[in-house]
C-alpha cells in the first residue's frame, strides 16, 4: 500500500484530535447530569444500531405508520427485529428468500432513518431539556456512530472474513447479536412517546396531512429539498467513488480509502459541534457554505480532465488524476459530517412533532425515486457528467439553504418584534 494513503490518513487523524482536545468553553455546552445519562443511553443505542451492515435501500415510507400509531419506541423494536430477520436470510442461496432479505433491510432503513430521531427529539422534550442541547447529541452521534463505529465496524467484518475465516456472511451474524444488544438496552431503558394522538388516522389520512404541513410551511418544503438534494448526490457519490478513483481498473485499497472517508466525515462532524455549539452562530447561515464547498469538491474530476493528461495504462496504482480526485471526495465528506447533525437540528426546529416521522419518511420518496433514477442510467453517461450533475444539485441546494435563512430569520425578528393586543395589556387606573 502507498505511503500516500498512510500519510493521508494519519493527517486526517492528527486533525480531528486536535479539533476534538482542543475545545474550549465556547465549544463545549453544560449541560445537566440527567441530561447526561439521557444523552449517554442514546448514544450507546445508536453507535450499536449503526454497528450493523447498515445497506441502503428504497424502501416504503408506509412503515412510519408504526411510529405514530405504535409509537417510536416500539419502531425501534421493530427496526431491530426486521434487521435481524434480513441478516438471517443472507444464510440462504435461494433467490427468493434473499429478496425478502432486501425487502426487510428496506423496511428497516426506514425505520432507523425516522424513529429513532423521532424518539430522540419527542423524549427530550418531554423531559424539559434545552432545546440547544439536543445539537450536543446529534453531533455525538454522527461523530461515534456514523463515523468511529463505521471505521470499528470495517475493520471487525474483515477480521471475522479474511483474519478468522468464518465467511462472508459471519458480519451479518455479529450484526444480528449487536442488535439484540441493542433491543434489550431499548426495551429496558426507554419509555414510550407518539407522534399523532388520533388512532384513528387513516394512512391517507397521514399523508395528506404531511403534505399539507409541506405545503402551507415554506420552511419545511425547503428543508425537505435540500435534504433530497444533498442526500441524493451523497448516494450517488458512494457508487461512484469507486470507478473514478480507478478508471484504468488500478488497485487502490477499498476498505482503507472508507475508512479515510469516515475520518474525513468525523473531522466534518467535530467542526460542526464546535459551530453548533455557539449560541449567535445559526445554523442556516453556516449550511450554505457547506453546500457551496460540497458543490466545489465534485467539480475537480471536470477540471481534472483539463488540467491533468489522462492515462489509459491498466493496472497499476492510483494516478495523480485519482490522488486530486481522493482529496476532493475526502472534503465531500467533510461536508457530509457537517450536514449529518445540523440538518437534524434543522428538522427539530421545523417540523412539527406531531407528523415528525411521517414527513421525515416523505422526504425520502422523491430521494429515493431521484437515486434509483439516476443509477439506472448510470452507464448512459460518463462519471464526470454524473458528478457534475450532483455538483449542480448542490448548488440549487445552497440557494434553497440561503431562502431558508431568509425566512427563519425573518419568522425570528417578527416573534420578538410581537407586542400583544391591547386588550391582553394591563388596564391603567382611572385617577393617576
Amino acid at each position: 500500500m502507498e505511503v500516500l494513503y498512510f500519510v493521508l490518513f494519519g493527517a486526517l487523524a492528527v486533525v480531528v484530535a486536535a479539533l476534538e482536545l482542543s475545545k474550549s468553553g465556547k465549544d463545549r455546552i453544560s449541560t445537566s447530569p440527567a441530561f447526561n445519562a439521557f444523552k449517554n443511553n442514546y448514544l450507546l443505542v445508536y453507535s450499536i444500531m449503526m454497528g450493523t451492515p447498515f445497506t441502503l435501500s428504497s424502501s416504503s415510507s408506509l412503515i412510519s405508520r408504526f411510529s405514530i400509531l405504535g409509537g417510536r419506541k416500539r419502531a425501534c423494536v421493530i427496526y431491530c427485529i426486521t434487521y435481524i430477520l434480513s441478516c438471517i436470510t443472507k444464510h440462504s442461496s435461494d433467490y427468493k428468500v434473499l429478496m425478502l432479505g432486501r425487502v426487510l433491510g428496506g423496511i428497516a432503513t426506514s425505520l432507523i432513518c425516522s424513529s429513532f430521531e423521532s424518539w430522540l427529539v419527542a423524549e427530550h422534550n418531554k423531559r424539559g431539556f434545552d432545546q440547544k442541547w439536543l445539537s450536543l447529541i446529534f453531533s455525538k452521534a454522527i461523530f461515534i456512530g456514523n463515523g468511529l463505529i463505521a471505521i470499528v465496524s470495517g475493520l471487525v467484518g474483515n477480521l471475522l472474513v479474511h483474519t478468522l475465516e468464518f465467511g462472508p456472511v459471519a458480519p451479518f451474524d455479529a450484526a444480528g447479536c449487536f442488535l439484540a444488544i441493542g433491543m434489550a438496552i431499548i426495551l429496558a431503558s426507554w419509555s414510550e412517546n407518539y407522534g399523532d394522538p388520533s388512532e384513528n388516522k387513516s394512512l391517507f389520512a397521514q399523508f395528506k396531512g404531511a403534505t399539507m404541513a409541506i405545503a402551507s410551511d415554506e420552511k419545511i418544503a425547503l428543508l425537505g429539498a435540500i435534504q433530497s438534494l444533498f442526500e441524493g448526490s451523497m448516494y450517488i457519490v458512494v457508487f461512484l467513488w469507486t470507478p473514478a478513483l480507478s478508471p484504468n481498473d488500478e488497485e487502490i485499497p477499498h476498505g482503507f480509502i472508507f475508512a479515510t472517508f469516515m475520518l474525513a466525515s468525523m473531522l466534518g462532524t467535530s467542526i460542526a459541534s464546535r459551530l453548533m455549539a455557539r449560541s449567535s452562530l445559526k445554523v442556516e447561515s453556516y449550511m450554505e457554505i457547506v453546500f457551496v464547498i460540497s458543490a466545489a469538491s465534485l467539480l475537480l474530476p471536470i477540471a481534472i480532465n483539463f488540467l491533468v493528461v489522462p492515462s489509459n495504462v491498466k493496472g497499476g496504482s492510483i494516478s495523480l488524476s485519482g490522488w486530486i480526485q481522493l482529496v476532493g471526495f475526502c472534503t465531500f465528506e467533510a461536508c457530509v459530517g457537517v450536514f449529518w447533525p445540523s440538518i437534524m437540528k434543522m428538522r427539530s426546529q421545523y417540523i412539527p412533532e406531531e407528523a415528525r416521522s411521517t414527513i421525515m419518511n416523505f422526504f425520502r420518496i422523491p430521494l429515493n425515486l431521484f437515486v434509483c433514477i439516476v443509477l439506472y442510467n448510470v452507464d448512459a453517461a460518463p462519471i464526470t457528467i454524473m458528478l457534475g450533475m450532483c455538483s449542480i444539485f448542490l448548488s440549487i441546494a445552497a440557494v434553497l439553504q440561503r431562502r431558508l435563512m431568509i425566512i427563519g430569520e425573518g419568522h425570528r425578528l417578527k416573534t420578538e418584534d410581537w407586542t400583544p393586543p391591547d386588550k391582553y395589556k394591563e388596564e391603567e387606573p382611572l385617577n393617576p
